[in-house]
């Protein structure tokens, strides 16, 4: 038997290897790619509690309530990182603005409402502002909490009442007891004359109410103020409505020369045409204009009064234009002038 030949294959050395070293570099790879995945949606999760946080706020003018972004899956760390971040600023405790620091009115309102915790609403002069039963002012913020809620908050006037479901609504997204329980409230803390402005405004306005003074008067006997309540539903005193404080300073001149009162904004038609007096004695056929450049200064507000005094004069009323600095500088020649008018009426043509 001839000899037998066996060919023995080289390795081929170009054919890869696993090594150890290629193992390491793989898993880091690997494990590079999955932090950057967490990363990734842990980034993704922040910008999506911050948009919803952004959304709150925007419903709420602005603000933001601790218990809200705890709700919203954001921690006490995530908290302070955004309040250190400048995205989040204390107004309150437990309170943020979201973004600018910067707040409307409104959302200073909000804030205190949120700041008294759970069932707290704007209530009292600051309820009566947002209903436009008073103008606006500067004001300490007045919020009415139950018996359980906080009260004590810098730049916040707190009290405390059992508030009925009637007696709360929201208004502008922000939660304040209803018109007629803000009059109530405000009966315990005012003087009459803000009362009895607040009253009237509320007439002037035909704001309508679940709740009702008579009902509110009957509910809760005896409370501070039901007796200037009662006085207001039973005078037959003509409104006094004013809208500034030109006309208030007006009123008050009336009073301290003990002067009978006018309608304030009275309306009054003649020759089909339809008039607003600022100051309206309707018997004595006497009118009062309150002048003020910011209002009568245009050139179409100045034609149109000047044929409406045409027209009222015509009529047999006596008009009468007072400016401010006349009120300032000399109101007891304006008081002796309107007693003189007041003493001899006018009269309509042809009497």
């Amino acid at each position: 038997m001839g000899p037998i030949f066996v060919r023995l294959s080289r390795p081929n050395r170009h054919v890869l290897r696993t090594t150890r070293a290629w193992c390491r570099a793989t898993i880091l790879v690997v494990q590079a790619e999955r932090s950057i995945g967490r990363t990734i949606d842990v980034e993704s999760t922040a910008r999506s509690k911050d948009r919803a946080v952004a959304q709150v706020a925007k419903r709420q003018h602005g603000v933001v309530a601790r218990w809200q972004l705890l709700e919203l899956g954001l921690g006490r760390v995530a908290i302070v990182e955004r309040l250190q971040h400048g995205h989040l600023h204390k107004i309150h405790r437990g309170v943020y603005v979201v973004g600018a620091r910067r707040i409307s009115r409104k959302g200073r309102w909000m804030a205190a409402a949120l700041a008294g915790g759970l069932g707290t609403v704007l209530s009292h002069r600051s309820a009566a502002r947002l209903w436009k039963l008073l103008p606006p002012a500067a004001e300490v913020i007045e919020v009415t909490s139950p018996a359980s809620g906080r009260t004590r908050r810098r730049g916040i006037v707190g009290h405390r009442a059992s508030l009925q479901e009637d007696e709360c609504l929201v208004r502008d997204g922000i939660p304040v007891t209803s018109p007629f329980r803000t009059i109530f409230d405000l009966a315990a803390v005012a003087e009459m004359r803000e009362l009895e402005r607040a009253f009237h405004e509320a007439e002037a306005r035909e704001v309508t109410d679940q709740v009702s003074l008579p009902m509110l008067l009957e509910r809760y006997p005896g409370r501070r103020g039901t007796r200037n309540l009662q006085v207001l539903l039973e005078s037959r005193q003509p409104a006094m409505i004013t809208r500034n404080d030109f006309e208030e300073a007006f009123l008050a001149l009336v009073g301290r020369f003990s002067l009978r009162r006018p309608r304030m904004n009275a309306p009054l038609a003649i020759r089909g045409r339809f008039f607003e007096i600022d100051a309206l004695w309707e018997l004595e056929r006497v009118a009062v204009e309150l002048d003020s450049r910011t209002i009568h200064g245009t050139r179409k507000k100045f034609e149109s009064d000047r044929l409406r005094d045409r027209i009222l004069i015509a009529e047999g009323w006596r008009t009468m234009r007072v400016t401010w600095r006349q009120l300032q500088d000399e109101p007891g020649e304006i008081a002796a002038d309107l007693r003189l008018a007041l003493e001899h009426p006018g009269s309509a043509p042809g009497v």
